[in-house]
C-alpha cells in the first residue's frame, strides 16, 4: 500500500446508539484529500457480541475493492460489543486502525462487574493488546492499535486524515451519519440490520 498517494482510500467506521437495542454502525469512505465517496450503514447489537460481524458486513457492503484500510472508532462499541480487529484484517483483507482519544487503563474490571462470568466478552477484551500513543500534525494525541500496518505507517495515516481538531475525519464524518440516521424519524422502531 503507498499510503502517499492521493488516491488511497479509508473506511470510517462509528456507531451511535441510545437505549435501543441495537447500534448505528456508519461507513464512510473518504478519499486521502478527504473526498467522500461512499457511505452506507448496518446495526450492531447493544450489549451484544456481534460487533465484529458487524464491521465486516459493512466493509462487504460496499463491494469496493478500492478500500484501502479500514478506521474504526473504538474497539469497544454499543456498551462492551467487542471488535476483534485481527479478524476484520483477515477476512477483509485490509489493515484495521482502531482509534481512542484518551489514555486509560482499560475496560477489564467493567466488564466483570456488568458481565459477571462471561469469560468470551473478557478474553475479546484482553485480546486487543496494547495501544500506542501518536501525535497528529494538528498537535492533537490519539492512542491506536493497528493490524496490517506498522505503528508509524498508522500514525502517518491518522495524521494525514485528520484535518483539524483530534478525529480523523473518517471516523468524524461516519459518526455524524451514523446519529444522523439514529435520530431519522424514519429509523423509529426500524430494524436497520440487512
Amino acid at each position: 500500500m503507498h499510503i502517499a498517494k492521493k488516491g488511497l482510500r479509508v473506511l470510517g467506521i462509528a456507531e451511535s446508539f441510545s437505549s435501543r437495542n441495537n447500534s448505528i454502525l456508519a461507513g464512510v469512505v473518504m478519499r486521502k484529500d478527504l473526498r467522500v465517496d461512499g457511505f452506507s450503514f448496518t446495526a450492531t447489537t447493544v450489549g451484544g457480541m456481534d460487533a465484529t460481524d458487524s464491521v465486516i458486513d459493512l466493509y462487504e457492503s460496499f463491494g469496493r475493492e478500492d478500500i484501502n484500510l479500514i478506521m474504526i472508532g473504538g474497539a469497544v462499541i454499543s456498551w462492551y460489543n467487542i471488535i476483534d480487529p485481527l479478524r476484520v484484517l483477515h477476512e477483509t483483507g485490509r489493515g484495521t486502525i482502531i482509534v481512542t482519544y484518551e489514555n486509560s487503563e482499560g475496560l477489564e474490571d467493567d466488564i466483570i462487574r456488568h458481565f459477571p462470568g462471561d469469560e468470551l466478552r473478557l478474553s475479546a477484551y484482553r485480546s486487543l493488546g496494547r495501544r500506542f500513543p501518536v501525535k497528529l500534525q494538528t498537535g492533537h494525541i490519539l492512542y491506536i492499535r493497528s493490524h496490517g500496518l506498522g505503528e508509524n505507517e498508522a500514525g502517518r495515516i491518522c495524521s494525514d486524515f485528520t484535518y483539524d481538531g483530534r478525529v480523523p475525519d473518517p471516523i468524524r464524518v461516519a459518526r455524524l451519519y451514523a446519529r444522523s440516521i439514529l435520530h431519522s424519524p424514519v429509523s423509529s422502531g426500524m430494524d436497520v440490520r440487512r
